[in-house]
């Protein structure tokens, strides 16, 4: 990266905040080889939209799906949006009443396709009126049957399998596939606005996960929105039923899928946005595949923090992986689900700043737990024009104003114990568990050369202050980590590490899952 560090004169002024973070929170959460993929853009000819009701094109007054106004997004003349979505249908149904088939004849190398279903696969199997249904998971499991609509024999299979077939399609076509959760339905419990119909939206993760594929989270994301909204102004877009909004809901939703496209890596290409499509904020983080609540009905343990909780997209690469996602292995059959929101890069300042917290915390239910560890990032600089990400040190209420040489905004800065608590109180106003893990300790040695070093007074001991003056459970990972390493060989301890001294393998990674696991079976009723 000194390269590029050293090129920075060379920019025009105006250009080297913008320059400097590109560079620096790109190689935070991925190894550099990965530099040379983000550099690159997309620029399909099409952007095909394969869906249901809430994404087709209508002419009624009270309901228009999303894709139907997606073009308005885009320079017509550099791009086509090509919506395929029709109403009623199922991935089932639209693969077998040939809609599917009609959209791959068309697909050439380079474009991309939105897939977007869900609504109607939780519809029945097999009756006389539809038979529309899916099974109910992703495993590779089929029911055979005797339609009572078609009068045919059929075999039905999973929501995962046709998912998958979709996606080995698209890419057979040499273009690219991108899943997305549900759009929102106007369904409250309280002031909660329901998100997600059952766990589709979930599934429609684990599999962008499983097949590598970019996801967009239209759900949550939209549920934000609405929820910002209110019950009222949220009914006037859906003046039809729950589920079916008319075009300002759809603008809605469109916009939240534009946002997201943004923020893929590789991203469509900045010239394709029309005026609108660039007055859309970029969520910058959707190339990171943030997990969502899988079954909306359980109780959900969330994880908070660095890329030592999560590293990356959660995918290994570089063999580097964070705890967080090494928790539901080590908690086999528990019921609850495992979210794991941590994002790589952040301090406990930047993921307050930069809306994380937030996204997370709306996710969140009375019952829930929150891990929150944050640290090894608090210690960066204050104010500059790479990450501007430090904390001020300590857990007392000093605060400093800047100007943010990366944002080019005005901000107030506080210690880390400010951010941490912030956090907790928000957390138990919205009924949910906070939990503070002190930040995992690095492979450095102390001078006997057979016990890992300790921190002192520095962030696992305000992290444990914190926690004490705030009634709040704490798991102490600097030293119960630090502890499982001490007297083990260098060899041995070398293979917890994917890089030099602070991100995790694999195994490594398991270990303070473990450990995790432990301290939170009592929380749990394990």
């Amino acid at each position: 990266m000194t390269k590029q560090r050293n090129n920075m004169p060379y920019l025009p002024r105006f250009l080297r905040p913008v320059f400097a973070f590109f560079v620096t929170s790109v190689c935070a959460v991925f190894s550099l080889t990965a530099l040379a993929d983000d550099e690159k853009h997309l620029t399909p000819a099409t952007i095909f939209i394969a869906g249901d009701s809430t994404a087709a094109t209508y002419n009624n007054a009270d309901h228009q799906g999303w894709g139907a106004v997606f073009q308005q997004y885009f320079v017509d003349k550099k791009v086509t949006v090509d919506n395929r979505a029709k109403g009623g249908r199922s991935t089932r149904t639209f693969i077998a009443e040939g809609w599917w088939d009609k959209l791959l004849n068309d697909v050439k190398p380079g474009d991309i396709v939105l897939i977007q279903f869900g609504h109607n696969d939780a519809s029945p199997v097999n009756d006389d009126s539809r038979a529309r249904g899916t099974l109910k998971s992703l495993t590779e499991e089929y029911r055979d049957i005797h339609n009572l609509l078609t009068d045919k024999d059929e075999r039905v299979f999973s929501f995962g399998h046709y998912i998958r077939q979709m996606v080995a399609d698209v890419r057979q076509k040499k273009a690219t596939p991108v899943l997305l959760s549900l759009t929102a339905r106007n369904i409250w419990h309280g002031d909660r606005i329901e998100r997600g119909s059952g766990e589709y939206g979930g599934w429609m993760h684990s599999l962008a996960m499983e097949l590598h594929t970019p996801f967009i989270d239209v759900t949550n994301a939209a549920a934000d929105q609405l929820e910002a909204l209110g019950k009222e102004e949220t009914a006037a877009l859906y003046p039809k039923d729950h589920t079916h909004f008319h075009t300002q809901g759809a603008k809605l939703h469109a916009e939240v899928v534009v946002a997201a496209l943004k923020g893929m890596r590789p991203s469509l290409s900045p010239v394709l946005y029309s005026e609108a499509g660039n007055a859309v904020t970029a969520n910058n983080w959707t190339f990171v595949n943030l997990p969502v609540v899988q079954n909306k009905g359980l109780r959900s343990v969330f994880m908070v923090g660095d890329s030592t909780v999560r590293n990356g997209r959660g995918d290994g690469a570089g063999g580097q992986w964070g705890w967080g996602d090494f928790i539901a292995a080590a908690l086999p059959d528990t019921n609850v689900n495992f979210v794991n929101r941590a994002v790589g890069g952040l301090s406990s300042r930047t993921f307050v700043t930069g809306g994380h917290w937030q996204r997370a915390l709306n996710m969140m239910k009375p019952g829930d737990i929150a891990l929150l560890q944050f640290g090894h990032n608090d210690a960066g600089a204050l104010n500059d024009d790479s990450r501007a990400r430090g904390t001020i040190k300590g857990t007392g209420m000093e605060q400093k104003r800047i100007e943010n040489m990366l944002t080019g905004e005005p901000e107030v800065v506080h210690t880390y114990g400010w951010y941490l608590r912030k956090m907790i109180g928000e957390a138990k106003a919205q009924g949910a568990i906070p939990v503070i893990c002190s930040p995992v300790p690095r492979k450095k040695w102390e001078d006997n050369d057979f016990r890992i070093a300790r921190a002192r007074d520095s962030y696992p001991q305000w992290a444990e202050a914190v926690a004490r003056t705030g009634n709040t459970a704490f798991i102490d990972l600097h030293e119960l980590v630090a502890s499982a390493y001490d007297g083990k060989p260098h060899e041995l301890i070398d293979s917890y590490f994917g890089d030099a001294h602070t991100h995790t393998s694999k195994e490594g990674a398991e270990i303070t899952a473990a450990i995790v696991a432990e301290r939170l079976k009592p929380m749990l009723g394990l």
